[in-house]
C-alpha cells in the first residue's frame, strides 16, 4: 500500500458484506507472522473491520495481489562472524487521519541479518 494512501470513515460509501471482508483480513493476519512487509498495510485495513466499505476491500484485495506476485520474496540469513547490533528507528507523526496519532518502529540487525522489527501506534 503506498503510504500517500489514507484510509478513512467515508459514511457516503458503499458498505460491503462484514462476513466476507473479516475473512479476508483473518487470513491475511496469518501471512503477517512470515511476511512483515505487509504488516502496516494490514493494521490499516484491520481497524475497519466493524464498518468496511468498497475502499477497504479494494486495499485488502490489492495487498492479497501483492502478496501474490511477491511469492519467492522472503528474508535471507547468512552467516556471518560480524555480531555487531544495528537498529535503524523512525516515526511517523500524526500520520492517521482517524486519531490524529503517531506511529513509529524500528528494526534491528546482528551483522547483516534482521533478527527484529516492530511497529507501534502511540497512546496518545
Amino acid at each position: 500500500m503506498p503510504t500517500t494512501w489514507k484510509l478513512h470513515k467515508d459514511e457516503n460509501e458503499v458498505d460491503v458484506d462484514q462476513i466476507t471482508y473479516r475473512s479476508i483480513i483473518g487470513s491475511l493476519l496469518y501471512l503477517t507472522a512470515t511476511r512483515p512487509d505487509i504488516a502496516f498495510s494490514f493494521g490499516c485495513c484491520a481497524i475497519f473491520q466493524a464498518n468496511p466499505k468498497e475502499s477497504h476491500l479494494a486495499v485488502a484485495k490489492r495487498i492479497i495481489r501483492y502478496v501474490h506476485h511477491t511469492i519467492g520474496y522472503g528474508l535471507s540469513y547468512t552467516f556471518d562472524t560480524n555480531t555487531d547490533l544495528t537498529t535503524y528507528f523512525d516515526a511517523d507523526w500524526e500520520g492517521c487521519v482517524e486519531d490524529r496519532k503517531s506511529t513509529s518502529g524500528g528494526f534491528y540487525y546482528v551483522g547483516l541479518n534482521l533478527v527484529a522489527w516492530h511497529s507501534k501506534k502511540q497512546n496518545s
